[in-house]
């Protein structure tokens, strides 16, 4: 199985002295920060240098050392990055941020040449999977399962998409081709009514009308949207390590409960069928290091992809009480330190809860 393969490169990179690993995580006041550093830091060997263009980024106050990037916007992104680099003698750069990673990858052989790696997929991997519509696109055209979809720039598109999708008799959802953490996201339903999603709804709620989608669709421009049929089983979020398309471990974990999109509450399930899915989506789309995939069991019951986070994950974390520390290993695994059988093993059935903190300053 997967989860008993073993990487056997075990030569030292130049510049790793087998002692110190400099590492660079950028994306400090992200949700999953605080719960990475504490995987990172289970292995003595590394130093992090935590980065974010928000000077007062919670990620500053869990770790000695800090530095303020810009936003991956700016153009002065990757410079500043690379600049980092040089004068930290960094030999990881691990990106929590989805919006950082082209700009960075657009970059890899200057960042080999001051000695660090970048822990992201080539480019036109990252194109393809962080645009839902793209992702969809290619999956298909590679004879791999995806919910049946239409890609819609126009209301009109819109309404067309939604009908030939089945519904009202089916729900239907859409979602911004570009968009991180469930922004844009909407269930089409008919069936929940304006005042039980005002007093039984949070404001968060994702149901809405055909109509007020539309009306607020006509009201502006909007960006390319994913128009898709709604998958309404139980959904895992999907931790994996992948070596240029080659996957050493696949860790499914079921989301029993979810907060902003984010699990709070779960459970590890070797879910087999879960596992060579995303074995075969991450060979099709060559994915390199620490890679996110989300699934949902549909109406038929099978179980197909909803998005890709090619990057470390923020509740990556709870894999380490299932004795799995992913973002360790994709460190190692991109320094060619040896990995061990045991490192790859994953303690099935573990169930998690999490939980907030403070941070005083």
């Amino acid at each position: 199985m997967a989860e008993k393969k073993e990487y056997t490169d075990l030569s030292s990179p130049p510049g790793v002295d087998n002692k110190t690993v400099n590492i660079l995580m950028t994306g400090g006041g992200a949700p999953g920060a605080a719960g990475i550093l504490k995987c990172l830091y289970q292995n003595n060997s590394f130093q992090v240098i935590v980065a974010d263009a928000n000077p007062d980024a919670v990620g500053k106050y869990l770790n000695k050392d800090f530095e303020t990037i810009p936003f991956a916007n700016d153009p002065e992104f990757p410079d500043t990055v690379l600049s980092i680099c040089r004068r930290r003698n960094i030999h990881v750069v691990m990106p929590l941020v989805t919006r950082e990673l082209l700009p960075l990858s657009g970059r890899v052989n200057e960042f080999e040449l001051a000695g660090a790696k970048l822990l992201l997929s080539p480019t036109a991997s990252l194109e393809i999977a962080n645009n839902k519509s793209r992702l969809y696109e290619f999956l298909q055209w590679r004879e791999i399962a995806v919910p049946e979809f239409r890609v819609v720039e126009t209301t009109g598109q819109f309404t067309a998409a939604v009908n030939e999708l089945g519904y009202p008799k089916q729900p239907v959802c859409f979602k911004p081709s570009v968009s991180n953490g469930s922004r844009g996201f909407r269930i089409l339903s008919e069936q929940v009514e304006e005042a039980d999603l005002l007093f039984n709804y949070k404001p968060s709620s994702t149901y809405i009308k055909l109509d007020d989608a539309l009306r607020i669709l006509s009201a502006a421009p909007f960006p390319e949207l994913l128009v898709s049929e709604y998958l309404p089983g139980e959904e895992y979020s999907v931790d994996c390590l992948a070596r240029h398309g080659e996957t050493l471990v696949v860790v499914p974990r079921i989301r029993r409960k979810m907060i902003n999109g984010i699990t709070v509450e779960g459970e590890f399930v070797k879910e087999e069928t879960i596992i060579t899915y995303c074995q075969q989506v991450i060979k099709e789309l060559q994915l390199h290091g620490n890679i996110g995939i989300q699934v949902k069991r549909s109406a038929t019951g099978q179980f197909l992809i909803l998005e890709i986070n090619p990057r470390v994950q923020g509740t990556i974390s709870a894999a380490l009480g299932a004795g799995v520390n992913l973002p360790v290993l994709a460190i190692k695994q991109e320094l060619g330190l040896p990995i061990l059988p045991e490192e790859l093993f994953v303690k099935w059935g573990t169930r998690f809860s999490r939980y907030w903190n403070e941070v005083f300053y």
